[in-house]
């Protein structure tokens, strides 16, 4: 794909950053080396088919002095996380960085060895614990903790440890209350739309490279391998419980609501080491992920770490995270951990005292300024979360998406909008004019809002479609945040050449396995299309023969009902494994393992009546 060069507006940007951020400040660098051990060469990693899931080695660009196609700041923290190998955080703890958006880490016990957080994909964490093995020995998997209910903290458990082991009591899997729940109803009840931005939110289908992608701040991106999930054997539910696994004492402290509504930090007495888990990286996090998610509370985020500072500070040498780097020293780690602190809460109060001067979110967000010590710390800056967005989130979270203004309460929606900006501008090639006049002065912002009316009102219109990438790709250069970068480019991508859908998806059938039949048939009343249904009078009873559970389902004014045990008459009765009805659920009438009793019509308008949703919806254009 042809790239246009930086702009000069952008290169004084970089220009500009350049002098007033602290690059003379390089512990970082430091630090990201300390305890290196190893590395996987070449760092690609194949699944079974011989496809690549993971290529850190095509990020070898980052080692070269920063482009005017990246931001410095961005173009710096890249390269931080790119750092890839084994490294001994203490003695007895091993992290493996660099292979996945996220680090696995290995504790060594009596026997065995304890998993914190096995990526993502299975290939990449057996990949990761190979290398741990050819350097530290064979040692076996005894436990696997996982820290929180997000799919990059979990799925790549078969690559350490199998179902059999865990059924057997070899391997115990440990993870927070409400773990389940949570990691289950975020990837399958809106799976399909947050996976398809997830495509753009890490950059899946862009290039790597200075005009590509570099990075998204909070690891390069996610692999693409098999995901999967084992439910937990262990639920840890309150601060300050202590469990002693293969001889390593670990003090459990519970931090739900903050980056993951199930999550949990935990101490390591006997190594004086401290797992934030993902409530305290190298960059500010997000409250409201572009790919989409329940907007998180800084508020409680917040006051764990004060808690976490005030249980652990004066005990711990060492705080480590499931990303990133270490921090090592109780002082230079507690003065992380206080600046970590001190950024949730300061978003927190000052976009709620914004609020009540009668700022709007889109307003907080373009005046709000961060104090100079939260400005000037490495760790603190935007790169996966950004101020803005997560200024917006805030305001989201208490107030929702009405700003208050009534001219804003019922406007059209974007393609009839669109059609009326255009013509009142004077027509299409009239925005495009305006809006090449925009890009020329360095407004980007504008030429965006112009030329997304302009694609929205006649998507075939190449001139405006190709100003639009244009202008979309001039936003990514000038991206400190990783995400907005790859949202930026993706954009640009689909523009130029066509939808590229949905790269990677976490629906793994393992963890479609772990849904309760509840949350199977709240899963089922989504997908119903309720214009399709109206006329429908269903009413069927489904026997799950493996968890010895029986429930009546309605279906009526388009809406799914379930009752355990329900009375009433029924026109279909099925009896059947709850793997069978998810298989049954996804298209397979044929195969064994069914009984019926009634009208098998009763399934087949069911059935006919539940929408997939679409991974490749539009999001660029109409």
């Amino acid at each position: 794909m042809q790239h246009n060069p930086a702009t000069p507006s952008i290169t004084a940007q970089h220009d500009e950053a350049k002098q007033r951020l602290p690059f003379a400040d390089t512990r970082d660098f430091d630090d990201v080396e300390r305890g290196y051990i190893a590395e996987l060469t070449p760092n690609i990693v194949r699944n079974p088919e011989g496809n690549v899931v993971w290529d850190n080695d095509s990020y070898g660009f980052l080692k070269e002095d920063a482009p005017a196609t990246v931001h410095p700041s961005l173009w710096r923290q890249s390269g931080l996380v790119a750092r890839a190998g084994l490294f001994e955080v203490v003695e007895g703890i091993y992290q493996v960085r660099g292979l996945d958006l996220s680090n696995v880490t290995f504790i060594e016990g009596d026997t065995g060895i304890i998993v914190i957080d096995p990526l993502i994909s299975s290939e990449t964490a057996a990949a990761a614990l190979a290398l741990y093995r050819a350097n530290r020995g064979d040692r076996t998997v005894v436990a696997v903790i996982y820290s929180h209910s997000h799919a990059d903290h979990f799925g790549g458990v078969f690559g350490v440890t199998t179902q059999a082991d865990v059924d057997a009591g070899v391997v115990q899997i440990v993870a927070p209350e409400g773990f389940v729940e949570h990691a289950i109803s975020e990837n399958v009840y809106v799976g399909t739309a947050m996976s398809r931005r997830a495509g753009y939110m890490y950059g899946a289908a862009l290039e790597r490279g200075p005009e590509g992608a570099v990075g998204a701040g909070l690891g390069q991106t996610t692999s693409t391998g098999t995901v999967g999930m084992i439910a937990p054997t262990l639920f840890v539910a309150t601060t300050g419980e202590t469990h002693t696994i293969d001889g390593v004492e670990i003090e459990f402290q519970m931090a739900p609501g903050t980056e993951a509504p199930s999550e949990m930090h935990f101490y390591f007495p006997q190594r004086r080491a401290l797992c934030m888990a993902e409530n305290a990286t190298h960059n500010l996090h997000n409250l409201l992920t572009l790919r989409g998610a329940v907007v998180r509370d800084p508020h409680v985020w917040a006051q764990y770490l004060t808690e976490a500072i005030a249980r652990f500070g004066g005990r711990a040498d060492v705080v480590f995270a499931s990303h990133h780097w270490p921090t090592w020293g109780r002082e230079n780690l507690v003065e992380f951990l206080s600046l970590q602190r001190d950024l949730y809460a300061y978003l927190h109060d000052q976009t709620l005292r914004l609020i009540n001067l009668g700022y709007t979110g889109v307003e907080a967000a373009e005046y709000f300024r961060l104090p100079p010590a939260l400005e000037n710390a490495w760790h603190t800056r935007g790169y996966y979360g950004s101020v803005n967005h997560n200024v917006k989130a805030i305001v989201q979270r208490y107030l929702g998406w009405f700003d208050g203004n009534p001219a804003r309460l019922w406007p059209h929606p974007p393609v009839e909008l669109a059609g009326r900006y255009v013509a009142a501008i004077g027509g299409i090639d009239r925005v495009v004019e305006i809006a090449q006049a925009a890009y020329d002065d360095g407004d980007f912002r504008w030429a965006a809002t112009l030329l997304d009316h302009a694609v929205f009102a006649d998507e075939t219109h190449s001139a405006a479609r190709a100003l639009l990438a244009d202008t979309f790709e001039q936003l990514a250069y000038g991206a400190e945040n990783g995400t907005w970068r790859n949202f930026f480019l993706s954009g640009a991508t689909e523009l130029r050449s066509g939808n590229f859908g949905t790269p990677t998806t976490v629906n793994a059938p393992s963890i479609l396995l772990q849904l309760s039949p509840e949350m199977l048939f709240d899963a089922i009343a989504i997908k119903v299309d309720g214009s399709k249904a109206w006329d429908l009078d269903l009413r069927l009873a489904i026997t799950l023969t493996d968890l010895n559970r029986t429930f009546r389902l309605t279906l009526r004014n388009a809406v799914l009902v379930y009752l355990e045990n329900g009375s009433g008459d029924v026109d279909l009765s099925l009896t059947l494994t709850k793997p069978r009805l998810l298989g049954l659920l996804g298209g397979d009438t044929t195969s064994a393992g069914i009984e019926s009793d009634g009208d098998l019509g009763v399934l087949e308008k069911l059935v006919s009546v539940l929408d997939q949703g679409d991974a490749a919806f539009a999001i660029v254009t109409p």
